[in-house]
């Protein structure tokens, strides 16, 4: 089974990603998927995580993941104030939306970390609510291209079920862009 944790704050799409990756992932044949938010008091800017477990057989768990194999990371202030990397498992991945480099970040190390501009990406491709840039479809180019587990083409067709065309158009285009521009790099 791989247990993935979302961090992003309220308003930025952690808990759409986390519905989305599901969807993408049961068209890449996992039999089983969980997608579950957990926040408290909502407020946009407020720390937000959710769960996505993808598992070769039904999953019967449902409580948050507190164990990862993977963290995605909407918010790199998160790394530090909301404790994004804590339980990640050792040889884990932690996906990172930003442009500094890995060694500000303040992560541990024993962990496989892969960055990208998502923020510019989801700006690219005109994909901006209230002047603010959603990175909810985008960031999932990233997963896909650090860990594999999905392809483009499941990416593609999860969003398209999630948005108006008009929206998923832009959306994918915005993952192709952090798809490409996702690197990877030691902690």
């Amino acid at each position: 089974m791989h247990e993935i944790r979302w961090h992003g704050r309220g308003g930025q799409g952690a808990v759409t990603s986390a519905k989305i990756l599901a969807n993408a992932a049961f068209r890449a044949a996992f039999a089983g998927v969980t997608s579950a938010p957990s926040f408290g008091a909502e407020r946009r800017g407020a720390p937000v995580t959710a769960s996505t477990r993808l598992d070769s057989e039904p999953i019967r768990v449902y409580s948050q993941v507190t164990t990862p194999d993977i963290v995605v990371v909407l918010d790199e202030s998160l790394i530090e104030v909301g404790g994004a990397a804590a339980g990640l498992r050792p040889g884990g991945i932690a996906i990172v939306n930003t442009t500094r480099p890995v060694a500000e970040l303040g992560l541990p190390t024993g962990m496989r970390v892969f960055t990208a501009d998502v923020t510019g990406a989801a700006e690219s491709a005109g994909v901006i609510v209230g002047g603010t840039p959603m990175v909810s479809g985008a960031i999932l180019g990233s997963f896909a291209k650090a860990t594999g587990l999905i392809g483009l083409d499941d990416v593609e067709a999860a969003i398209a079920d999630s948005f108006s065309a008009k929206a998923a158009a832009s959306n994918f285009a915005a993952a192709r862009i952090a798809f490409d521009c996702t690197k990877e790099a030691q902690a």
